[in-house]
């Protein structure tokens, strides 16, 4: 796939995706969400791409944000046709199917930190800064920060970061569980590569599994979630790669899946 604002690459079961507007601290403008969300309607189908790393050009920024340029002259319904675009594609990178880890190596403000929450999880670099700053701006978040950071750091931690626009370091982001891993700068992207061929190593059958019976539990009361897991776990068990990953075990030796 060939992008102007993006650059994307698969190798060893995972894709790279960058967004690369580096003199722009890849701000999201309303092209570079049209890329993003093609991108990942392609990866969603390509069976070679089995986990996804996220990430942003240059040394300064993930995503930095919107373009602001484009939202200042907004009416009403151009704004929210404007957000549910945004929505959209952080509804598809978050049911992708398929792991998505963002490597946040510098700043995740605004549509940017939406983005990194629609991730599967986040690892940062020690430079990092995190934050929703849209209310000093007279907006609030539209891409779905208003409802995926709550429930990833709790109603108050959310609410003060979004009332007060605040951005938080990287520390900070750990100690909150907004990110799970920070390390130094120029280890991110080959410490998230790394971990993202780990989990490629397995049965994607069993991860897109694993990722479905934890996103619909927590869209449900735990009765329901735990029904969706024990057929989900049902599915898992017959399968080929679930009979060939027992066998293995019990050989004491590496599994060999299918994804089947």
């Amino acid at each position: 796939m060939s992008f102007q604002n993006l650059i994307c690459h698969v190798d060893g079961g995972v894709a790279t995706v960058t967004v690369n507007r580096p003199e722009k601290l890849n701000a999201l403008n309303a092209a570079t969400i049209g890329e993003l969300a093609a991108c990942f309607e392609g990866l969603a189908a390509a069976p070679e791409a089995r986990v996804v790393v996220l990430t942003g050009a240059g040394p300064k920024a993930f995503v930095a944000g919107a373009d602001i340029a484009e939202l200042a002259a907004l009416g009403a319904a151009d704004a929210q046709a404007l957000a549910r675009r945004g929505q959209a594609l952080m509804d598809r990178i978050e049911h992708l199917g398929k792991p998505v880890i963002a490597a946040v190596n510098g700043f995740a403000l605004g549509g940017g930190c939406e983005l990194a929450l629609a991730c599967t999880f986040r690892w940062a670099g020690e430079n990092a800064k995190l934050g929703l700053p849209e209310t000093g701006l007279g907006l609030i978040p539209g891409y779905g920060g208003t409802q995926r950071l709550p429930r990833l750091v709790g109603r108050g931690r959310a609410l003060e970061m979004i009332l007060r626009g605040h951005m938080v370091t990287a520390p900070e982001a750990l100690a909150m569980g907004l990110v799970n891993r920070v390390l130094p700068a120029e280890e991110l992207l080959p410490a998230v590569t790394g971990i993202a061929r780990e989990i490629a190593a397995r049965s994607s059958l069993t991860l897109r599994c694993a990722l479905e019976a934890v996103e619909g539990g927590l869209g449900t009361d735990p009765a329901a979630g735990l029904r969706q897991e024990a057929g989900l776990f049902g599915v898992v068990a017959s399968s080929d790669d679930g009979h060939e990953g027992c066998r293995a075990f019990l050989e004491k030796r590496p599994a060999t899946f299918t994804d089947r």
